[in-house]
């Protein structure tokens, strides 16, 4: 594959879980390539590279987005959050991390990602999920490892944790 000189990449600039961000990225770069590749940051994965698998979800500029489905140059001066940036701390996991933790809510991890951060903007915005309600948004991932069912039990589990931290107005998710 042959690079393009540096005056045929471009200059991109985010925000990437909150720190100032930036690299060179050939016009046709895909963001999962960019973010694991030139960035570093390798959480986000790469499955089917069509959009349907979900692997690669995270957030832009606060809304869900397939990172395999989007340009590198589009995200110039956007804010991503990938699933590096769900634990509090280096040394610490989320309330919906541990979740899954203490579920076995993953085999392979290879879904994880997406679905965490899926999982992530959902419960911020619905703090009271049915279990119905996760099955739907579990409807845009695949896992072939887990059967779904400790995925659900986690979310639903951190809902309820988040719900009993919000009431003690402290929110880590």
């Amino acid at each position: 594959m042959t690079r393009l000189s540096s005056a045929q990449r471009h200059l991109v600039r985010f925000t990437l879980n909150g720190k100032p961000v930036q690299g060179e990225a050939e016009p046709r770069l895909l963001l999962t390539d960019f973010l694991r590749q030139t960035i570093g940051a390798t959480g986000t994965h790469v499955g089917c590279e069509h959009g349907v698998c979900g692997a690669c979800t995270i957030t832009v500029d606060g809304e869900l987005a397939r990172a395999c489905l989007t340009l590198a140059v589009q995200i110039d001066g956007c804010e991503l959050r990938t699933v590096e940036g769900l634990a509090p701390a280096p040394d610490r996991l989320g309330v919906l991390q541990a979740a899954f933790r203490r579920n076995h809510a993953l085999q392979c991890g290879f879904c994880t990602a997406g679905i965490l951060m899926s999982l992530d903007h959902y419960l911020r915005a619905h703090p009271k999920p049915s279990e119905a309600e996760i099955r739907d948004l579990l409807s845009g991932h695949l896992c072939r490892c887990t059967g779904y069912t400790p995925i659900v039990q986690a979310a639903l589990e951190a809902a309820a944790e988040l719900a009993e931290l919000s009431r003690s107005d402290h929110r880590d998710v």
